[in-house]
């Protein structure tokens, strides 16, 4: 609910604070006091575009500042952590607009869009006046509206997880075909390519081993070279270990003097002497190994080409040669697999399709009843609202099968006649100024329970009534604030007499400056100005009366 609003410089409110409580909320004056000026103001906050001519003469910029206490349920939260907004208590909203046109709007000091700003509005405050196209009055939102008021979540969600599994395995027949159609396309090639691929059998790992035995048969010469002066100086006439042995028997005589003092250095020598023979035997082999053919060297340089050849032409790495085999083996496979596959996965979405239809059918039979059992109860409304000739129908049409969606195939459209033997038409088509209002009085009084607004907004929902019928109209705005805080803009003493609150909205002009100024009335007060709505300018005792007599009376037990 909307606890309080706070207005600057907004046409002819300079200063404005005014604290709401829940119930039923009554704004009445005289024409032209302002009254319009409140709904502008609150339009803003609800995303409403921002003419030039708000802002107050004389003055660069307004603002408006909206707190809301919202219910945990409300779909706002869950908006809200989409876009990673902070919700912690109350909800502040406000819209601060420039002479220049400049537009800043905070969600809870948070910097928001216009476009994200009117998506969060829906589920605060909804406004029934004489032009509006939002809300009930947009047939978009009908389908949810009729699924919430008819309580059926058991087979909404059968129809949504069904759907789910039927698009799915829709998926999964689409995938499957792609890859089989694109494998008879390419059959051919893949055959050839699988044989060449097969002919050649890459190895991971065998680029880089060619890479090495080639740069040896370059080398080869040098790499023995360096070979045998490495064996010499180990081996040869002068050599290490020839050196090493001569010192090691040394020490082992000097050993038998000191009784293997020197047991230690000699084991050292020892190693150091077996050592030197393995490197000496290892030469002997890498020699060995080394080979000047260059026809080897050839056969090397013609397979690596070959190897990258084929990299380039699959557009892979040489080294993935062997996966991109299987691939198409596997393609191969699956070309030949593919039709038994295609056979099974086409009988599954054939048999999700057949479940969808017949959650969907059981879904769309519990809206004709829930549709039934709102015409009924909407009609009912109509005749003490003065609209005793209407009609009010909602309309049930399946789509077609390209639009099956997660919650069916049924397009749900509010429909009404206000004639007779007029034909029905959409809701915002039809009817018109008061009759509109009254109609979407009569939808929320039904409606009141599943609704995602917690404050509706009537303006002169009593636009061409009186007497009983206003009566009627105020009653049920009594009983449908019960359950939300709703605001009433009227200038009916009927309805004014069921608010809960009531704020009186006039004019006052000092000197030059003419501001709006907005006073909340108590019991006296309420009488008062009730008095003048039925008398006028000149307030009577009999009117004071009637007000009173208004004010006292009992509520009449409509049905609901």
């Amino acid at each position: 609910m909307l606890k309080s609003l706070s207005i600057r410089n907004v046409v002819l409110i300079d200063s404005l604070d005014i604290d709401f409580s829940k119930g039923l909320v009554v704004f009445s004056g005289e024409t032209g006091a302002g009254k319009s000026i409140l709904l502008d103001s609150l339009g803003l906050l609800l995303g409403n575009r921002a003419e030039a001519g708000l802002i107050r003469s004389g003055t660069d910029k307004l603002s408006v500042t909206g707190v809301f206490e919202v219910l945990p349920q409300n779909a706002i939260y869950a908006l809200a952590k989409e876009y990673d907004l902070d919700i912690d208590g109350d909800i502040i909203i406000k819209r601060t607009i420039t002479a220049d046109g400049k537009n800043k709007i905070l969600f809870n000091d948070q910097i928001i869009t216009l476009k994200l700003l009117k998506e969060l509005a829906q589920n605060l405050i909804e406004i029934h006046g004489q032009h509006d196209s939002i809300g009930l009055l947009n047939s978009s939102t009908h389908g949810n509206i009729l699924d919430n008021y008819g309580g059926y979540e058991t087979e909404l969600k059968s129809v949504k997880n069904t759907f789910a599994d039927y698009k799915n395995a829709e998926k999964e027949l689409k995938k499957e075909e792609d890859i089989i159609n694109k494998a008879r396309e390419d059959e051919e090639n893949l055959r050839h390519w699988v044989a060449e691929l097969q002919k050649i059998a890459p190895k991971k790992g065998e680029e880089e081993t060619l890479k090495i035995r080639r740069s040896e048969l370059m080398n080869a010469e040098k790499i023995i070279e360096r070979l045998n002066s490495a064996y010499a100086n180990l081996n040869g006439s002068f050599s290490v270990i020839d050196s090493v042995s001569k010192a090691r028997n040394a020490i082992s005589r000097a050993n038998e003097i000191v009784n293997n003092k020197y047991a230690e250095i000699e084991q050292n020598l020892e190693n150091a002497l077996y050592s030197l023979n393995d490197a000496v035997e290892q030469i002997e082999a890498c020699s060995a190994d080394i080979s000047l053919n260059q026809n080897e060297a050839d056969d090397i340089e013609t397979r690596l080409f070959a190897l990258r050849n084929l990299a380039k032409k699959h557009q892979t790495e040489v080294d993935l040669l062997p996966e991109k085999l299987q691939e198409m083996i596997n393609a191969l496979e699956s070309l030949q697999k593919g039709e038994d596959n295609l056979a099974e996965l086409k009988e599954k979405v054939e048999k999700l399709r057949n479940k969808y239809i017949e959650v969907t059918e059981k879904l769309s039979k519990k809206r004709k009843v829930a549709a039934q059992k709102l015409d009924k109860n909407v009609m009912q409304e109509l005749s003490p609202l003065k609209m005793e000739k209407a009609v009010f129908q909602t309309n049930i049409t399946p789509k077609a099968e390209k639009d099956w969606s997660e919650i069916g195939w049924d397009d749900v459209c509010f429909e009404v006649s206000t004639n007779p033997n007029t034909p029905l038409g959409p809701l915002n088509k039809i009817a018109s100024g008061g009759e509109l209002s009254r109609f979407m009085l009569a939808l929320k009084v039904n409606l009141a329970q599943q609704s995602d607004q917690e404050t509706l907004i009537f303006d002169e929902i009593d636009s061409g009534i009186g007497g009983a019928t206003a009566e009627a109209v105020g009653e049920r705005l009594s009983r449908l604030a019960r359950n939300e805080q709703v605001f009433v803009v009227t200038h009916s003493p009927q309805v004014a007499a069921f608010s809960d609150e009531h704020f009186k909205v006039s004019k006052e002009t000092v000197g030059n400056v003419t501001t709006t100024k907005l006073e909340k009335l108590d019991k006296k007060g309420k009488e008062e100005e009730i008095a003048r709505m039925l008398a006028g300018e000149t307030i009577t005792d009999e009117a004071r009366a009637a007000a009173q007599v208004l004010l006292n009376k009992e509520p009449q037990q409509v049905l609901l």
